[in-house]
């Protein structure tokens, strides 16, 4: 019984060690903040979705930021559309031109 209660002490002890995640992107905090109101996640698995690949994932995240008016740069725009593609899309991106 000792030994058992022992245990589980240290497994719970280690457990916020391991239960830490890494900190958001700056895509998934902008997202969070300005977007997940009025576009939670089944507007994009919707059949009538506007983003039907990278450039057009792209060209929505600018189109709606200035819709709502944000301002945001296009540092900002790459991030959001990072963020959707990662987690939702996963449209292939075009290689960096070297």
């Amino acid at each position: 019984m000792r030994l058992t209660l022992l245990v589980l002490l240290a497994v719970m002890a280690a457990l916020p060690v391991h239960a830490q995640t890494e900190s958001p992107s700056r895509g998934q905090l902008l997202y969070s903040n300005h977007c997940v109101e009025c576009h939670t996640t089944a507007m994009h698995w919707r059949d009538q979705r506007l983003a039907r690949d990278w450039n057009s994932l792209r060209a929505q995240v600018r189109r709606f930021q200035g819709l709502a008016r944000l301002d945001w740069s296009d540092e900002d725009i790459e991030a959001v559309a990072r963020h959707l593609n990662d987690t939702i899309y996963q449209f292939p991106r075009p290689q960096a031109r070297r």
